[in-house]
């Protein structure tokens, strides 16, 4: 289970740096209470059936109850009974042994971070609480401690009666001074704390198996029978964290307000800057993932140093927003990374879970997952998904050209993708169809036009016919005044909604179905582990990837991305221009040494309305030549 920004002291109270002592232990510790008394209600209901079965045959020994009429009544009272306790012991045992969510990790031993681990274990004696059983890392700007001491988490768990572990977010290592991340860990450590009382020890036990119990009919492998058993066990698990939810969530909340209030003694001056670094870090970080990472795992392979690769993207974003003074001031501190003895094979082991966690990939490198050097991202992500990408597109237009009219292919170049999206089609001419299997549907050429021309044609005939009853009072024009300004409103709306490029949404239709394939393809490679293969890795949490970070992208979209990346390729071939990587932007093209910020919205230009004017200013600008074929893959 994952516990917040948390902590206090130790102890069930009764000293003045004990637990009694703060009052955000004193409300977790009652809202703790009444999650056990939920429990407590529970069995005492499972129980109920077969203390009164006992009381009848109580009552038949001592001959107060005797008769047909009670010999029935014993006699349902313990079938009854029989039925609630087996139903009660399954719904026990399966809270009991179903596994609780775990957090993929990179477990950092005493060997391997030392200086860490001592910094963690001076900071619990400055707050006089427990030290962490172990400290890990996860690719994500957030730290908590987390309690792994299920059995069923294998070789992950640590033993029974041990703390919590401390996970810590893998980009405060590398972003934040050592004085930095102490100030942050510091409410996090202090939560080890209310983890040794015993009743918020055993009310979040009983949470997690709830939790854990109610993922159990989604698991793989259950036989029908079984997985009937496993949805009412599920059910009952669904109604009492219902009944306890409130008071869980109460008693973390509490348990964080005692973490925050122990460790106001500790850097506090530091800790406010070290929330704003927080903050920082965790917009360079998902900028670095959404724009840097997420193509190079789409092409098969995964940047092995994102860690690093932050700092140079809030380097970055520091000299954008003017930020360098302050920045420059903070690099003459001892960066957290270096309480590391290998940060490279650190970061390296982040990045592939990262990939893992946001991506879906393999959890090991292979011929279609290879890691990749920073050095080497625009030579083997950016100029190779540029080509692929620049090669697809050719190749649908190949095949919707083949599918129309049977010929040679035309010459890979800027030029046919210009005519393609630009040319004018009149109604009646050739179908425009995506290639065969793609099962998309077909825009004829021309449907948009034919359809503003009857609906014309329907407004004229409307306008002809005249209502009789249209001048027969003030109020009647009225009305029909209101009714033509409702038209009118919605003729906007609907010439608002007419589709501008049809030419461009048939070979986005086209282009999204050869990524699916595509993807489909790759993911059946990929074999995936099974379910007990990493061990702490699977769980009820889902398949992976657990994050996804960006929705699918629309077919617009695609086609945008597919004809900046030719227009790309188009001006390394003719112009030597160059594929670089902005840390904030991804993937940029590099023209007399500076990045080509103006390209996007004149691509745009020419998919959603067809004007390529915008687009071939640019092109003449650069001396990129648009009929020169471009080299694909």
């Amino acid at each position: 289970m994952r516990y917040g920004v948390s902590g206090s002291g130790f102890g069930n109270g009764g000293s003045d740096s004990g637990l009694g002592e703060e009052w955000g232990v004193r409300a977790a510790r009652s809202r703790a209470l009444a999650v056990l008394r939920v429990r407590g209600r529970a069995l005492g209901a499972a129980v109920l059936p077969a203390a009164v079965a006992v009381v009848l045959y109580a009552g038949e020994v001592t001959g107060h109850f005797t008769g047909t009429g009670w010999t029935t009544a014993r006699w349902i009272v313990t079938v009854l009974a029989v039925v609630v306790l087996l139903a009660a012991t399954a719904v026990a045992l399966v809270v009991a042994r179903a596994r609780p969510a775990v957090t993929p990790t990179v477990e950092l031993t005493e060997s391997a971070a030392p200086d860490l681990h001592r910094l963690v274990r001076d900071l619990a004696d400055r707050l006089d609480v427990p030290a962490p059983s172990a400290i890990a890392l996860t690719p994500d700007c957030d730290s908590w401690l987390e309690d792994r001491s299920h059995r069923a988490h294998g070789p992950a768990a640590v033993p029974a009666g041990s703390g919590p572990v401390l996970v810590i977010g893998s980009p405060f290592l590398w972003w934040m001074r050592v004085g930095e991340l102490r100030a942050v860990l510091a409410p996090v450590v202090a939560g080890t704390g209310p983890a040794a009382d015993p009743d918020i020890a055993a009310a979040r036990r009983f949470v997690r198996g709830l939790d854990a119990a109610v993922a159990v009919p989604g698991e793989p492998g259950l036989d029908p029978l079984r997985r009937l058993g496993a949805r009412g066990v599920g059910g009952v698990a669904r109604l009492l964290l219902r009944a306890c939810g409130t008071h869980a969530a109460e008693m973390e909340r509490g348990v964080a307000t005692a973490g925050s209030e122990r460790a106001q003694a500790v850097d506090h001056g530091t800790r406010i800057v070290a929330q704003e670094q927080v903050g920082l870090a965790y917009a360079g970080w998902d900028r670095l993932l959404t724009r840097v990472a997420l193509p190079a795992w789409r092409m098969g392979r995964w940047p092995s140093r994102l860690d690093a690769g932050v700092v140079s993207a809030l380097t970055e974003l520091s000299h954008r927003d003017r930020l360098a003074e302050g920045y420059s001031s903070r690099l003459g501190e001892r960066p957290a990374c270096d309480l590391l003895e290998e940060p490279g094979a650190v970061d390296e082991a982040a990045s592939l879970l990262a990939a893992r966690l946001f991506h879906g990939g393999p959890a090991e490198p292979g011929p279609d997952w290879a890691p990749v050097e920073w050095s080497r991202y625009p030579e083997e992500v950016v100029d190779r998904k540029w080509r692929a990408d620049a090669a697809r597109l050719h190749d649908v237009l190949d095949r919707m050209a083949a599918t129309a009219e049977p010929g040679t292919p035309e010459a890979p170049t800027l030029t046919r993708v210009l005519t393609h999206l630009t040319a004018a089609q009149e109604p009646g001419g050739p179908v425009a169809v995506p290639p065969e299997g793609d099962d998309l549907p077909v825009v004829p050429a021309g449907a948009e036009e034919a359809e503003r021309e009857a609906a014309a044609a329907t407004a004229a005939d409307g306008a002809g016919t005249e209502d009789p009853a249209a001048g027969d009072s003030d109020e009647g024009t009225d009305d029909t005044a209101e009714v033509e300004d409702t038209e009118d409103v919605d003729d906007t709306d609907d010439a608002d909604d007419v589709v501008r490029n049809p030419a461009a949404d048939v070979l986005a239709a086209a282009l999204s179905a050869r990524v699916a394939r595509e993807e489909a393809e790759r993911e059946a490679r990929i074999v995936p582990p099974s379910a007990g293969g990493v061990a702490g890795f699977s769980g009820p949490d889902g398949p992976w990837p657990l994050c996804p970070l960006l929705p699918p992208r629309t077919g617009r979209d695609l086609l945008a991305d597919h004809v900046t990346a030719l227009v790309c390729c188009a001006a390394v071939d003719t112009t030597g221009a160059a594929p670089g990587l902005d840390w904030l932007d991804g993937p940029a093209l590099l023209v007399g040494g500076e990045r080509a910020a103006d390209l996007g919205p004149r691509v745009l230009a020419l998919v959603e309305e067809g004007d390529p004017a915008p687009l071939r200013a640019w092109l003449s600008s650069t001396g990129v030549r648009a009929e020169k074929p471009v080299r694909l893959v």
